[in-house]
């Protein structure tokens, strides 16, 4: 290639020239220091020990396998549609958000307020496929219920803006939480506990608020308005001293006493967020070992089983009813989502596994090596479903093994009964 041909396709993302469309060094519109499409929590729900438990939840359902597939008609897995909707779940679902990330905010969105939609924003429907091809996924919070319809606030990408639209409810995706008795009705578990927070956060920052909560004794009675008002003056005095004092000293008559009063208030609302603790998280199915990434595999199946499942499978559910037609769902398309089987699995248990899986012909051996994160084998037989440890068809026995009858035979061999004679 001649200099001449490299400088013509040579280009920098601080150029504003073609081919560099979308790069400048300046741009005229909506604009913001924060991303504007991202979840914004519930204040209450930010500010308390709830955040952290929805944040673990939402991440472990967004490392789920979530695909658009062909099934049986027993729902048995056949194959992966790779289509628009496929994309949207595993790729990318719009321009800011990728389909990990989409699964994770939809699922932190749903346990922040209790009932969100997922919005088609954009779709295709062609003359050969009469099947809606959604090509964008949005979750947004409902705002407004209506017999056929709602209105949901959604984020734009044309205009930078969030903004709130009418919906069908035939076209939405409209997602309950199945633990919304446990995290967002007025008097469950969640919201009690994020009441007895909050009071106790109050406590604290009245106690850390800098004040010095003492109470200076006079040796005079104020009973009178004179001896009121001299109290009030000597009170501003003191309060000057201490304020216009470069290290805080301040003086005092001889016959004035301080009255120390911030000693810590005693309360039983430690305890009972400690009971309400272990009580939502009894409910939730979650544990202190799960929450600080220490549990075991049998822990994190139970988490999976109790808290992720139902979640996951309310998204898919209300995914497949409106998102899928009946013509498609009749010819065998769903929507699954699968556990990573080898998640939880330690390095030390790793080959034993993948050795009973092997025998019992579940697996094949490039197919754990997939798990594993490593290169096929080139092995023919490393793509067959079979038990290594038996025979194959087309391999004889030991004892079928042909014998040569021609073959020279050792007559000393044969007298020391080192060698079968055939």
């Amino acid at each position: 290639m001649s200099f001449i041909t490299r400088l013509q396709h040579a280009w920098s993302v601080f150029s504003n020239r073609d081919p560099t469309d979308g790069y400048s060094s300046s741009y005229s519109g909506y604009s913001t220091y924060y991303k504007p499409d991202r979840v914004v929590l519930l204040p209450s729900n930010e500010q308390s020990i709830v955040n952290s438990i929805i944040t673990r939840i939402a991440i472990e359902c967004s490392s789920l396998k979530i695909e658009h597939v062909r099934v049986d008609e027993n729902h048995n897995y056949l194959e992966t549609i790779d289509d628009s909707l496929n994309q949207c779940l595993n790729v990318e679902a719009n321009i800011d958000q990728s389909g990990r990330k989409f699964i994770q905010d939809t699922v932190l969105d749903l346990l922040d307020e209790g009932t969100i939609a997922i919005v088609p924003t954009k779709w295709d429907i062609s003359e050969s496929n009469p099947t809606v091809q959604i090509k964008e996924l949005r979750a947004g919070k409902i705002i407004q219920w209506y017999p056929d319809r709602i209105q949901v606030r959604l984020y734009n990408e044309d205009t930078g803006k969030n903004e709130d639209v009418i919906v069908k409810k035939k076209f939405a995706a409209i997602v309950e939480n199945p633990l919304y008795p446990v995290m967002n009705a007025p008097n469950s578990t969640g919201r009690r506990l994020i009441r007895t927070q909050n009071m106790l956060d109050k406590i604290n920052a009245n106690n850390t608020s800098g004040k010095l909560n003492i109470i200076i004794q006079v040796p005079y009675s104020f009973k009178s308005p004179i001896m009121k008002q001299r109290a009030e003056d000597r009170h501003k005095e003191i309060e000057m001293q201490l304020k216009d004092s470069k290290y805080g000293i301040g003086y005092i008559d001889s016959q004035e006493k301080v009255v120390q009063l911030n000693r810590p208030l005693e309360n039983n609302l430690q305890s009972q967020i400690e009971y309400l603790t272990t009580q939502y998280y009894g409910q939730l199915g979650i544990t202190d070992e799960v929450m600080k990434g220490t549990a075991n595999p049998q822990v994190m199946q139970n988490f999976y089983i109790r808290t992720i499942e139902p979640i996951m499978t309310a998204i898919r559910d209300e995914m497949v009813r409106k998102f899928l037609s009946k013509t498609a769902r009749t010819q065998g398309q769903y929507i699954m989502f699968w556990n990573q089987p080898f998640k939880y699995i330690s390095i030390n248990n790793v080959g034993e596994t993948f050795d009973k899986l092997r025998r019992n012909e579940i697996i094949t051996s490039n197919e754990g090596r997939g798990f594993l994160g490593m290169k096929p084998s080139m092995d023919q037989n490393a793509d067959s479903l079979s038990n290594p440890n038996m025979p194959r068809q087309d391999q004889p026995l030991d004892s079928e093994m042909p014998v040569d009858q021609d073959a020279p035979v050792d007559e000393e061999e044969i007298q020391n009964g080192n060698q079968e004679v055939y």
